[in-house]
């Protein structure tokens, strides 16, 4: 069985979000083989805890916007590693070091990735304008 319509529907709309405030490494896995408590994981990371907090706050917001709420939140004081519980998709916002360490990325490596279409379409403007890092190298040329 996997996951359900309405939950992947939920991750990429986490996804997005996480990558409008700059996430790293954003990846949403189907993980409803594996797990009975839950149908897919966000993870994403970013390199400071205010940074991590920012993350969180753009999903709540967005998925608030589609009308679901999270029944359980988790680490957004320490900005290390927040979890957001929505019940069919579990997120983690981890601080660059956590992700490191505790690669759940490895850990969940054999559960499908779910494609996300727009990430990376909001990285940080250059001196050009261009968005993403494809898009100041190409405006170079």
């Amino acid at each position: 069985m996997s996951a359900t319509t309405e939950a992947i529907e939920m991750a990429r709309i986490a996804a997005v979000a996480a990558d409008e405030k700059l996430a790293s490494d954003v990846v949403v896995l189907d993980v409803s083989e594996q797990l009975v408590i839950t149908d897919c994981f966000v993870i994403a990371s970013a390199p400071n805890e205010r940074q991590v907090n920012a993350i969180v706050e753009n999903i709540e917001d967005r998925l608030r916007e589609a009308g679901h709420k999270p029944v359980r939140r988790e680490g957004t004081r320490e900005g290390r590693w927040a979890l957001l519980d929505f019940v069919d998709v579990v997120i983690h916002v981890q601080h660059n070091e956590e992700r490191n360490f505790y690669a759940l990325d490895r850990l969940w490596k054999d559960c499908p990735t779910v494609p996300v279409e727009g990430l990376g379409q909001h990285g940080p403007a250059d001196a050009n304008g261009a968005g993403t890092a494809a898009e100041a190298e190409e405006s170079e040329l």
